[in-house]
């Protein structure tokens, strides 16, 4: 069952109450939804154009593109330098969908980072996302044949926040190691730690050697 409502139509038709972004934005949503409701296409609905049409009015008054662009990527550099897995390792992602979302997209992208600099070769290691409860963050793992690396956030792995060990080589069966979330965005020399700490070059000759600790890190990967 299909059914109208002359709402969006009118709000179209005078947009004055909607005076900001958030507003606007809105609007424009909750009429999308009312065209899904009704059957209609959006593409082709007149409020739908009219409401999208607003948003210049509502920036009008903002600095030009230029201007705009420029604050776009200054802020492009600070969030690489601070990664969102920073903040989530200290604020969580308990019952926060959206925070969640992002520890497990970022955490799996640094994962894989990671392994190219530890020097897996691709299709010998597994990254794995498990969301887990609602309640808790859940984890993000690489695991391969030689060794296992897992990532979490919340209060009960604050300062702790990755863990790894060796499955085989001379450092198998060693303590459990662990390393704070400003050590895991920084893959290229997290690295270097992992495959010492693991005593990797015993059992992986062919990756790339341990480069000494003065040479200076790479940026962390962005957020």
């Amino acid at each position: 069952m299909t059914y109208d409502v002359p709402f969006r139509h009118m709000q179209a038709i005078d947009p004055s109450s909607l005076t900001t972004v958030t507003a606007t934005l809105h609007a424009l949503n909750r009429a999308m939804e009312d065209c899904r409701i009704a059957g209609v296409d959006p593409d082709h609905d007149p409020a739908i154009a009219l409401l999208a049409r607003h948003f210049a009015a509502v920036t009008a008054d903002r600095a030009d593109d230029d201007s705009l662009r420029f604050a776009c990527g200054r802020r492009v550099i600070e969030l690489e330098r601070f990664p969102a897995l920073l903040t989530l390792a200290v604020r969580g992602v308990a019952h926060d969908r959206v925070a969640k979302e992002r520890f497990h997209k970022d955490g799996a992208k640094v994962m894989k980072a990671l392994a190219l600099e530890i020097g897996l070769a691709p299709g010998s290691y597994a990254i794995s996302s498990t969301p887990s409860d609602p309640a808790i963050a859940g984890y993000v793992a690489l695991s391969s044949n030689d060794l296992s690396i897992m990532l979490s956030v919340g209060p009960l792995h604050e300062g702790n926040e990755v863990q790894y060990f060796a499955k085989r080589g001379p450092a198998a069966g060693q303590k459990l190691r662990f390393a704070t979330m400003r050590d895991f965005v920084r893959p290229a020399r997290f690295a270097k730690r992992i495959r010492r700490d693991l005593r990797l070059d015993a059992i992986m000759p062919s990756a790339a050697p341990i480069e000494p600790e003065t040479q200076a890190p790479r940026e962390p990967i962005a957020a």
